[in-house]
């Protein structure tokens, strides 16, 4: 038996950044800043950075409505890939991939919610309404022509 999964709580150091594979499929990226919970010699508190990949409509919720700055738990799988890069060298990449986000930051605009559930998701199975969850179940089914790496 086997099990890889992680949950984190942090901040994003940056706006998301969304893109589509060449089939359409929406994936986004960003970095968490999550605190240690202890504080070091200065006894001030140090954060890892921790790069997290969400797919389909996840990925488009992320990028309309969290921001910079703003806190959000992930809950998903640590992934480990590896590429060539231009100069001929293997690169690998510790990530999270998020199967199901959910936002933390209060909304400022006066909204009720800020995850973006609409008519156009299919959300009506989750308990709370500022989720993002994977809608496509256990796995993604994404081809390998469809990844951005």
């Amino acid at each position: 038996m086997s099990l890889n999964q992680v949950v984190l709580i942090g901040r994003l150091t940056k706006d998301p950044e969304l893109r589509y594979t060449p089939s359409g499929v929406a994936v986004a990226q960003f970095t968490l800043a999550v605190d240690r919970p202890f504080t070091n010699q200065e006894g001030q508190k140090e954060a890892d950075f921790i790069p997290v990949v969400v797919w389909k409509a996840i990925a488009e919720n992320v990028a309309n409505y969290v921001k910079k700055g703003n806190q959000v738990a992930v809950t998903g799988r640590i992934q480990v890939r590896n590429y060539e890069n231009n100069e001929g060298r293997r690169v690998y990449v510790t990530e999270v991939v998020g199967q199901n986000i959910q936002f933390l930051t209060t909304p400022s605009n006066g909204s009720s919610s800020q995850n973006g559930n609409n008519n156009n998701r299919q959300n009506s199975t989750s308990s709370t309404n500022n989720r993002a969850t994977n809608p496509a179940g256990d796995g993604w089914n994404i081809p390998d022509e469809d990844l951005p790496f």
